[in-house]
């Protein structure tokens, strides 16, 4: 899900950065390739790829 993110915001600053447009003095071109960044490396730490259930169960002979 964090990549799919990263690919919009990083698609978002490179349109912007085409048209040498601005989207204000708080949300440029450097805050958005940030954010895409930090998706990456939360994509890349597993943090929101679903939840994983370990079972530690003992088989019953």
């Amino acid at each position: 899900m964090f990549a799919i993110i990263a690919a919009v915001v990083f698609g978002l600053a490179l349109l912007l950065d085409l048209a040498n447009a601005s989207l204000g003095s708080v949300l440029d071109g450097g805050t958005l390739v940030t954010a895409g960044l930090l998706c990456v490396a939360l994509h890349l730490a597993g943090v929101g790829a679903g939840t994983r259930t370990f079972s530690f169960r003992r088989r019953r002979r």
